[in-house]
């Protein structure tokens, strides 16, 4: 798989474009995660409401266990302990519950608001990339011999604007048809040129 050009000038515009990508995936990465820690932040209060409910809920159960053993009076005197005991279980299952909606409220946020630019910036650059490694990687597999060139010049005399073939020859398919090889390669150089290639040095000369 051919990943870059071969040509400088495009070599770096697409590492530069690729390094950007990368920071850009990072930043928002960065920004999801400190929105997902300020978002917890709201579960603070819930959490404590939790832990002294549960503190408080174990107090008076241990408050009704020991007046319960009180002869005569013991259930009734325990009575309003138990019931306040219930009630301090209900506040803490509040604050878990509290707890657990912010939880899910800071991972979505968090999820949503880094996920939204970053796949917005993968529907554009990943494509782009993927197009040219597909083309630049088929037609490195077709450079093996100097008689590969007449493929590329005869594609580069249908797919290159008017304007730039004639800046190669006045007649361009006709020096490719009489195999012109200085003309040949001048079409193959435009064509490879247009998918990130070089002619290989092998076949250079």
């Amino acid at each position: 798989m051919k990943l870059y050009a071969d040509t400088p000038g495009r070599r770096t515009a697409q590492i530069v474009a690729d390094l950007l990508f990368v920071l850009w995936l990072v930043l928002w990465v960065w920004v999801g995660n400190q929105v997902h820690d300020t978002t917890m932040a709201l579960a603070a209060p819930g959490r404590e409401t939790a832990e002294a409910a549960t503190s408080l809920s174990g107090g008076l159960t241990d408050a009704g266990d020991y007046l319960r053993g009180v002869p005569i009076i013991g259930d009734d005197v325990a009575t309003p302990f138990d019931q306040a005991s219930g009630a301090s279980d209900s506040l803490a299952e509040a604050g878990r519950n509290q707890v657990a909606a912010v939880e899910r409220l800071a991972l979505w946020l968090g999820v949503s608001i880094a996920a939204i630019p970053i796949l917005i910036a993968g529907a554009i650059h990943l494509p782009i990339r993927w197009r040219f490694a597909r083309r630049a990687t088929a037609g490195a597999r077709f450079i093996d011999t100097a008689d590969d060139l007449d493929l590329f010049a005869l594609r580069a005399l249908t797919r290159q604007p008017m304007h730039v073939l004639a800046r190669v020859s006045d007649d361009p398919a006709g020096a490719w048809r009489d195999r012109d090889p200085d003309i040949v390669r001048a079409l193959a150089e435009l064509e490879l040129r247009s998918s990130g290639l070089t002619i290989p040095a092998r076949l250079s000369g």
